[in-house]
């Protein structure tokens, strides 16, 4: 296994840092300081072609408004906060509004945007990345001064383990995720409508016209919405839902997991042969 890191690009006359992580299978996992955004992915097809299959930038310029968030790290909140305010401790905050009345992924200058301190980490069997930014206190609008780490780690069963540490001098929100795209055909051959999805899970939230939960727990049974067993996204963002039409045809929804932390989500593309297996701590994922 090893790690190799070089200089890709500059921002605000700081180096940008990508690190790519490789290990004895052959993947590849790439990732900068800036975002902590993951640029590629390469794993082997059916096969054994090695192709990327993350959606990105070929060079760094894009990544600097990022306005799909391609690979990057999300926060303080991930998603929509209504209005743009929120009550903690009896006090209104209010934070920077960048989609429409709302915010959304953390603000304009959300932990996306941000360079953070990188350095290689080599273990026993795995290889990887520590990220640490320190968001200070009022930054777009959030209370207390937040230090974050965020650790990539590649080992030999070919998995890409993401953790999140956070500590805040006040009482806060904090709610981080990753949001790479993937495209698992490799290259972006095709699209991804015959790829197979499953989630275990029996309700979703409902979301308004803002996209934002409403709170209310939606049964999946006999919905696009119930893929406990699997279904291809052709099937499920085709499908004439209220819920799958408001966000233009696909999924955009917080799914309520159920009780069992292996192999919770599944995706599966056919044409290649490659799965994606997503388990998580998380008592759900969107």
């Amino acid at each position: 296994m090893k790690i190799i890191q070089e200089k890709w690009a500059e921002i605000h006359k700081q180096p940008v840092i990508s690190f790519t992580m490789i290990n004895d299978n052959g993947m590849e996992v790439t990732c900068i300081n800036y975002g902590c955004i993951i640029t590629k992915i390469v794993t082997p097809d059916k096969n054994g072609n090695y192709e990327n299959v993350v959606l990105g930038f070929e060079h760094f310029p894009p990544y600097i408004t990022n306005t799909p968030y391609f690979g990057a790290v999300i926060g303080r909140v991930a998603g929509r906060i209504q209005n743009a305010c929120f009550e903690l401790d009896g006090k209104t905050y209010t934070l920077c509004k960048n989609e429409n009345n709302n915010h959304l992924h953390g603000g304009v200058k959300g932990l996306h945007r941000v360079l953070w301190d990188a350095v290689a980490v080599e273990n026993e069997g795995e290889v990887g990345v520590r990220f640490s930014y320190t968001s200070p206190d009022g930054e777009e609008g959030y209370p207390g001064t937040v230090q974050v780490q965020v650790t990539y780690m590649l080992n030999n069963q070919n998995e890409l383990v993401i953790s999140y540490n956070a500590r805040s001098d006040k009482s806060t929100l904090l709610n981080l995720t990753n949001h790479t795209y993937f495209n698992l055909s490799g290259n972006i051959k095709r699209d991804i409508l015959d790829h197979e999805l499953k989630i275990k899970s029996d309700q979703f939230l409902e979301l308004n016209e803002e996209l934002i939960p409403t709170g209310i727990f939606l049964d999946v049974t006999d919905t696009p919405f119930d893929l406990r067993k699997g279904k291809k996204l052709k099937d499920g963002i085709m499908a004439n839902h209220p819920q799958i039409e408001l966000v233009g045809q696909g999924y955009d929804h917080p799914f309520l997991l159920n009780a069992h932390h292996d192999e919770e989500i599944v995706l599966w593309d056919p044409g290649s042969g490659r799965t994606l297996t997503v388990e998580t701590d998380e008592v759900g994922v969107v």
